[in-house]
């Protein structure tokens, strides 16, 4: 091993810090806890030095009430109990930062360095250290720091990337074997799982990911196994990763800015996780200002980010870093993922949290933020919310269409009294009566993926934020569609009619819609509903195609998805009426199984279909 001129423990503290000087103390699973023990130790008559940093996963023992008088912290990013507590006490401040902008803080002495306090691997033969597990800002506090302080690690990785510091830039060293503290992989509950399942319906093959901290990440990691060709850029990674990279599924391959590596700015999890990182050329380390960069994460195309939330109002204003008042975690790189997403060409910004709290006595969707909560994400940032109740597609949507869209995927004992609040603010009009309600009969993700002639389709219930896209659909018919579907010439879909016919009591009766894309807008080409009627446990279906997409099968299959739902629910018999006239649709219900009966209108026929019989052959 090459020496280095002085070691820390021949070094007197007070030829390197003086009372009321700055310090910087490594990041996540890299806290040097020997050399902080050592200056504790070592550091008699010095007091009053703030020490800065950001999420430590350590016992953050300079934060206790013991060392109140010695130290000052100042934390960039809140984790662990006795930071929390300080806080929250006033026995310590947080700064709410950017991850991206926290090496400008250094460079240009809004935060001055007077020493960092960094953990290292031992250096090689070339005078090369690693930082190892964490690059993220301590890269910058090495490079600005007017003293630098190392604890030379040996079971700290050597990790590739922009990650090495060479002795000459130390100052002092003390030598001190110490495990890497470890994350094991959360238990998931049902709640997350289906969380995790939702957010994986939003990425396509050959997407690049950024995933946050905590068990939500984890759980859409968990559901991934079948997908292709995806990338890594992100601020964290995890044990979740190791998988996927085994098995192929994330080969990096389809990335458009670091091509062929996963790139990441510090990583927490297992041994199992510093031992795959640990000179693994696939992966590359580089500091918080490129990863977390916006105009960088955009350079990678479809790029989706994921990240948590603490609380979400109905306009989509995100609470991250605060529980009301109490500053609980802090800004990160949410913002600049966020961000960088959105820039992206085929990105999406993703905010995923449960729909309630832990104990389920508060909704997590609000009408308004919790008096002292901070807007972390902006509601003009926000492109999806995921909650285990379904996707909430924000971008490009009204205030109104927002608070549906957010109700929608709440939790259902508060939609009601969400969309009563709604309504006081008049975000949504007076004659928004029903609340959104589910198709559990759909699947647990309320969507069914069909292809027709090629295009990818998504079957899934028409929802109180698809008035404005159910009126652009009725306006896509010409004459002779609007003449077969109402028998007689509708000339006008008001919006207070179109807000009738998809605020729907799904649990009654049904309202489905076939969905494609056309570009980032998602455009209604079928629709299907019937109308339960409980007098004789019987529903009267009706269905209308868009005329350019007729002859594809759409309308068989929006007919067989509603036979099977209304057979799950125990209903007798499905009627419909139909013009004599209306020959393809006759030809579908024939298809499909009806019975032909004349009807009460000598231009209508009555079609009838049993479901206590056995399940119709030409439905499977």
């Amino acid at each position: 091993m090459l020496s280095c001129p002085k070691t820390a423990a021949e070094v007197q503290w007070r030829d390197l810090l003086k009372s009321g000087c700055r310090i910087f103390i490594g990041s996540n699973a890299a806290v040097p806890n020997a050399l902080v023990a050592d200056l504790i130790e070592h550091s008699r008559g010095l007091h009053d030095i703030e020490v800065t940093h950001i999420l430590t996963l350590s016992d953050n023992v300079w934060a206790t009430p013991r060392f109140r008088d010695k130290f000052k912290v100042n934390s960039l990013f809140i984790g662990g109990a006795n930071v929390r507590e300080a806080i929250a006490e006033g026995r310590a401040d947080y700064t709410p930062c950017f991850l991206s902008e926290i090496p400008r803080m250094f460079s240009d002495h809004t935060l001055p360095l007077d020493a960092a306090l960094v953990m290292v691997s031992p250096p090689d033969e070339f005078g090369y250290c690693s930082l190892g597990v964490s690059v993220d800002v301590v890269s910058a506090a090495v490079r600005y720091a007017r003293k630098v302080v190392a604890q030379v690690n040996p079971r700290m990785p050597r990790t590739n990337g922009h990650s090495f510091v060479h002795i000459q830039q130390i100052d002092a060293w003390l030598e001190a074997a110490e495990e890497l503290p470890e994350l094991e992989p959360p238990e998931l509950d049902q709640v997350t799982e289906q969380i995790g399942q939702y957010v994986s319906l939003l990425i396509g093959n050959g997407a690049t990911l950024q995933l946050g901290i905590g068990k939500i990440p984890d759980a859409v990691l968990r559901y991934l196994g079948n997908h292709r060709d995806l990338g890594i850029h992100s601020e964290m990674i995890s044990d979740g990763i190791i998988d996927l990279v085994k098995s192929g599924v994330v080969n990096n391959r389809k990335k458009t800015f670091h091509r062929g590596k996963a790139v990441a700015t510090f990583c927490m999890g297992t041994r199992r996780l510093y031992d795959f990182v640990d000179g693994n050329p696939h992966v590359e380390f580089y500091p918080a200002e490129h990863v977390n960069s916006p105009t960088k994460i955009a350079r990678n195309d479809k790029m989706v980010s994921i990240n948590g939330a603490i609380e979400v109002d109905l306009t989509g204003q995100v609470v991250s870093d605060s529980i009301g008042s109490r500053f609980y975690s802090g800004i990160g790189g949410q913002v600049d993922f966020i961000r960088g997403a959105a820039l992206s060409r085929g990105g999406k910004p993703v905010i995923a949290l449960p729909s309630t709290t832990k104990d389920g006595a508060r909704s997590r969707i609000v009408t308004t933020l919790t008096p002292g909560g901070g807007v972390v994400t902006s509601r003009g940032h926000v492109h999806y919310v995921v909650t285990e109740y379904g996707i909430a597609s924000l971008h490009g949507k009204t205030i109104r269409e927002r608070a549906l869209e957010l109700i929608r995927i709440a939790h259902p004992k508060f939609r009601r009294a969400l969309l009563d609040e709604v309504r006081q603010l008049y975000w949504v009009p007076e004659y928004q009566e029903q609340a959104p309600t589910s198709v559990p009969e759909l699947g647990p993700v309320e969507s069914k993926t069909f292809t027709f002639d090629g295009i990818e389709y998504t079957l899934r219930p028409l929802r109180p934020a698809d008035e404005r896209r159910l009126q652009e659909f009725f306006y896509t018919h010409n004459k002779e569609t609007l003449l077969m579907r109402y028998n007689h010439h509708v000339t006008q879909m008001s919006r207070e009619k179109s807000c009738s016919l998809v605020s729907v009591d799904q649990r009654r009766d049904l309202a489905l819609c076939f969905t494609d894309r056309e570009g980032q807008a998602e455009v209604i080409q079928g629709v299907g509903r019937y109308y339960y009627n409980p007098a004789d446990n019987s529903c009267e279906v009706a269905f209308v195609i868009k005329e350019s997409r007729r002859g594809k099968g759409i309308a068989s299959a929006l007919l067989k998805e509603m036979e099977a739902i209304a057979r799950a629910r125990g209903i007798e018999r499905m009627v419909a009426c139909v013009r004599r006239d209306n020959r393809p649709m006759l030809a579908v219900f024939d298809n499909c199984g009806f019975v032909t009966t004349p009807g009460a209108e000598m231009d209508e026929v009555l079609l009838t279909l049993d479901l206590r019989d056995a399940i119709n052959p030409a439905t499977k």
